[in-house]
């Protein structure tokens, strides 16, 4: 890291800056060594620590010099390692492990297969939020944050290729597992990258016990160019999506002032039993892939009152002027500590006064999703009505792979029940740049579903099976038992992902 210039605290010397952070954090530490202390009820650990996992993915990237490459954590972990929060005893540090291809195969249809779209590297950094999953149901640690690569959060539920720098979707993935291992219920997911969220919110869009709320730069600026406040939620799940497009340009002020006045009392309402925020560092005023206005003191005290349970790594392309004190700040607001030392060497604060226009258009937006918020059982019942009319609602969605420059055409029905959240049937049609086509049927039954529509789904699943009907895969994900099928049509068999 010696070419870069890492003076933390204003007037000071790298060396400098970085021995009094670590002194004065371990002189904190001293003084209370007694409350950090691990403690055993039960036969349960309970550790007030915060875990982290690094994963920067030495063998994989788009190309060498794709923004979205592993000196994004290589400066970040040097960072980390010369201020000693590895050495204070609030911190503890996990290895990555490597996700299970059917861990995989509870959130995404991936076109061929699995290993198609999820090289070593995915999976490790998938794992690795499953490691920090386990040791904050076990008690180990109160908190936890993988700092992993490759990012996640634009990868949908049908998989075709790259898209947003994102194959599988590190979060959906650690969900799942959640779910199915620890019978956790309620999340809030709290997505604060400067792009919106849409792999995140195609999988929860409909899913009643999710929380998604997403805060970005507006889609009419940047990619992926989508997440406006009129993509509420599915027909059973209206309102559970809470989309907050900023203007470029915002500051910590206009973000604080969405957190305090919409995102926290919108939590505090829904009661989940964890929250995950998908830690998305490119909203930075350095970042050269978007035009936000937001620092490391804002990323700390954003994370200090939202206090997330879990917290992945996504976005932020800064790799020198932002990654490195922004996760420095965030570990520290994660495990409790002094946090107010971290500040770029180029800050000034009078760079940073919000434009009162761009202020009043947040404020009245934020009173708008209010409004959503608190008559969303009554937009529900609109909704589904309005999209049923029958058995089914339906929508079509063409999406593009910006990165593997794949056209989809996506038709989705779900089917509308009065006593559960009802099936998905998806079909797609992957159009790729050598010419090629693939098409894919696929049946997701989710863990809410009733046994009438868990029925029905396996029998839609089994009779494409037997008529195909021009389509190359046939998918069934059964989440209710967990059992995970794809059937390929051209050589006539059906694969279990155990």
């Amino acid at each position: 890291m010696k070419s870069r210039n890492s003076s933390i605290v204003k007037c000071l010397t790298w060396f400098e800056a970085g021995e009094l952070l670590a002194g004065f954090l371990m002189s904190v530490c001293s003084s209370h060594r007694e409350s950090f202390e691990v403690t055993c009820k039960g036969g349960i650990q309970v550790s007030p620590r915060t875990g982290l996992v690094f994963f920067p993915a030495f063998d994989w990237a788009i190309s060498p010099t794709h923004p979205e490459r592993e000196e994004r954590l290589l400066y970040t972990r040097d960072q980390i390692f010369e201020e000693g929060l590895l050495d204070l005893p609030e911190v503890c540090e996990y290895r990555a492990r490597v996700a299970t291809l059917k861990d995989v195969a509870r959130v995404h249809f991936c076109i061929p297969d699995i290993r198609a779209q999820a090289t070593d590297a995915h999976l490790i950094a998938a794992g690795g939020t499953l490691v920090l999953a386990d040791a904050l149901m076990k008690k180990e640690i109160r908190n936890g944050f993988a700092l992993v690569r490759p990012p996640g959060h634009h990868a949908m539920r049908v998989v075709h290729g790259n898209r947003g720098f994102c194959n599988i979707n590190n979060e959906a993935i650690m969900i799942e597992y959640l779910r199915k291992n620890y019978g956790i219920k309620k999340i809030a997911i709290v997505d604060t990258d400067v792009h919106h969220g849409d792999g995140t919110q195609d999988i929860y869009y409909n899913d009643p016990d999710v929380l998604f709320i997403s805060f970005h730069q507006d889609g009419r600026t940047l990619y992926p160019g989508s997440g406006f406040p009129h993509e509420a939620g599915g027909p059973s799940a209206f309102g559970m999506t809470i989309n907050i497009p900023l203007p470029p340009g915002t500051t910590d002020e206009g973000i604080h002032y969405v957190l305090d006045n919409l995102v926290l009392p919108i939590i505090e309402d829904f009661q989940p039993e964890l929250i995950i925020n998908s830690a998305g560092q490119d909203n930075h005023y350095t970042d050269p892939l978007a035009n936000m206005r937001f620092t490391a003191q804002g990323y700390a005290l954003l994370n200090a009152k939202l206090k997330p349970d879990l917290a992945v790594l996504e976005g932020g392309y800064a790799i020198e002027s932002a990654l490195p004190y922004v996760n420095t700040a965030i570990i520290l607001a994660m495990a409790g500590l002094d946090y107010s030392c971290v500040r770029e060497p180029d800050y000034k604060k009078e760079n940073f006064v919000m434009p009162s226009g761009r202020m009043e258009s947040i404020k009245v937006l934020v009173n708008q999703l209010q409004e959503i918020w608190k008559n969303r059982s009554e937009l529900t019942e609109h909704v589904r009505k309005q999209k049923g009319g029958g058995e089914f609602a339906e929508e079509r969605r063409s999406i593009f792979y910006d990165t593997d420059y794949i056209r989809e055409q996506q038709k989705e029905k779900i089917r509308l029940c009065d006593r559960c959240p009802g099936y998905h049937l998806i079909e797609s049609h992957g159009a790729y740049p050598n010419g090629s086509t693939k098409s894919i049927y696929a049946v997701a039954i989710p863990w809410q579903a009733c046994p009438s529509c868990q029925e029905e789904a396996r029998s839609h699943y089994r009779q494409y099976v037997e008529h195909p009907q021009g389509f190359d895969f046939i998918y069934l994900q059964d989440k209710p038992n967990d059992a995970y099928y794809q059937y390929c049509v051209r050589e006539e068999k059906e694969i279990s992902y155990e």
